[in-house]
């Protein structure tokens, strides 16, 4: 199965949708912000990124473009 972040700000929502994953097989990292997030994806490889576009700290479009400006260095 694959390794999955998880990152979203609504604790329950995330939660959730990580059970779902979890019992679906897959390995589920979590994150609550965007920076931390940017912490997590630096000490592990992840397939897919559920990632929301609305946060407090850092919007979603604004992890996106940081992960993608790492992978290309």
């Amino acid at each position: 199965m694959s390794d999955i972040l998880i990152v979203d700000d609504d604790n329950a929502f995330r939660e959730g949708l990580a059970e779902t994953l979890i019992d679906l097989g897959h390995i589920v990292h979590e994150a609550a912000s965007g920076k931390e997030a940017l912490g997590k994806i630096k000490d592990q490889a992840v397939n897919l990124v559920f990632l929301d576009l609305r946060m407090p700290d850092m919007d979603g479009l604004e992890v996106l473009r940081r992960l993608h400006a790492d992978r290309s260095k």
